[in-house]
């Protein structure tokens, strides 16, 4: 940047902060440009362990040293927009019409292309009275560590439930962060309150909160129904009635509590998407699925998960409604998953109709892992017929 340029940058900082309510953003903090070595050795010993997703940039270099995403970094500015934790007249679950649920981090608009808008409008403020200003911006899929430049930019502190947790709005925020070339002095970062709490680590669904603010993500019951394979019998068990994502370790958090913001019209869920019917999923088309969902951030892994997540609850549920629907898919669906899923499904419902639909397909299917699950389910309803019988 020219050396004729004296801006004062704490005014500066101060004047845009008020301006943040017109931006459409809630809160902002600023950090230095400064590679993040400490997290570093923290990811290298995660990806030892095995505990990574899969999802996250894979280069550790690009997501701890900011000079990899732009040629001249002096400060990362944090923002965090909040989101619902509640909904409006959330539709009944009932015998016959069970529903599944979408986290909230994907209730409303996709929150990608919310921030993107965000950070559009905080990128347009400082370009116009900064024209020399370069900028580079990300959501979520960016290199660098949303949290690690929140926590470093004074926007909250790292919980134990691995989530960002602010003062103001707890953990009920998305995150995005913009790169620049512009000196901006730093915030000072939020102190820890998370204390001697465990409540998160407790309730984890799956144990895949493994220690205070570490998360085997291959575990976690919010990646596996994003995953497009087949989840294990004990996890689909953990999944319970969830289509996308988990809130668990955010619902029980002290720093949560009755914390609700709905002042984003683009982030209010639609009742009947973010809690949908179940067996409507099952026979969405392409079409019909972008129509319903493209819009939230759960499409963008596709219908399949979403409709084996649906297969699973209905397991869950026990519902004796959607065997029919079961049968269909394990009998006639192309994906093998799909039909490994309604074979332990149906071995979940039980009934003379489930034991039938099994035994046909036993004679029928090829694939391997879904004859397995076909015989597991078999075996599970003879066992359970036998208790029954000896109860009599």
């Amino acid at each position: 940047m020219s050396e004729r340029h004296n801006y004062d940058w704490a005014a500066l900082k101060d004047e845009l902060k008020a301006k943040l309510p017109e931006l459409g953003i809630d809160k902002l903090g600023f950090a230095s440009a400064e590679p993040f070595t400490t997290l570093k050795g923290i990811l290298e010993r995660h990806r030892e362990l095995g505990r990574e997703s899969g999802f996250e940039e894979s280069d550790l270099e690009k997501r701890t040293r900011p000079e990899l995403s732009h040629e001249d970094p002096k400060s990362i500015l944090s923002i965090a927009v909040a989101y619902p934790s509640k909904m409006t007249n959330p539709p009944r679950s009932e015998p016959g019409a069970y529903r599944g649920m979408l986290s909230r981090s994907s209730w409303g608009e996709d929150y990608h292309k919310v921030l993107r808008d965000r950070l559009a409008k905080l990128e347009a403020w400082l370009q116009e009275r900064i024209p020399e200003a370069r900028i580079v911006s990300m959501v979520d899929t960016g290199a660098l560590v949303d949290r690690a430049v929140a926590e470093r930019a004074g926007i909250g502190w790292t919980g134990k439930n691995c989530a960002v947790i602010t003062p103001e709005y707890g953990s009920w925020v998305y995150l995005g962060e913009l790169i620049t070339n512009l000196p901006f002095p730093s915030d000072t970062p939020v102190t820890e309150q998370c204390g001697d709490c465990t409540l998160c680590i407790d309730a984890c669904p799956t144990g895949a909160l493994v220690g205070p603010g570490q998360l085997h993500a291959g575990s976690c019951v919010s990646f596996l129904t994003q995953t497009k394979e087949s989840v294990s019998d004990e996890m689909k068990k953990k999944i319970g009635n969830r289509l996308y994502g988990c809130d668990t370790c955010q619902i029980v958090c002290p720093h949560n509590k009755g914390k609700h913001w709905d002042h984003h019209a683009e982030l209010t869920p639609d009742p009947n998407i973010a809690k949908p019917l179940l067996k409507p999923l099952l026979s969405l088309s392409n079409r019909q699925f972008k129509e319903r969902f493209g819009a939230s951030a759960a499409a963008w892994r596709g219908k399949k998960p979403i409709q084996r997540n649906a297969v699973i609850a209905l397991g869950n549920f026990k519902d004796r409604s959607a065997v029919p629907d079961l049968t269909r898919i394990l009998l006639k669906d192309e994906r093998p998953v799909l039909r490994e899923t309604s074979a332990w499904a149906l071995g979940r419902i039980g009934g003379s109709d489930a034991e039938l639909a099994l035994r046909e397909a036993l004679e029928c299917e090829r694939e391997s892992d879904v004859l397995a699950a076909i015989r597991r389910a078999i075996v599970h309803l003879e066992k359970q017929e036998n208790s029954a019988e000896a109860l009599n």
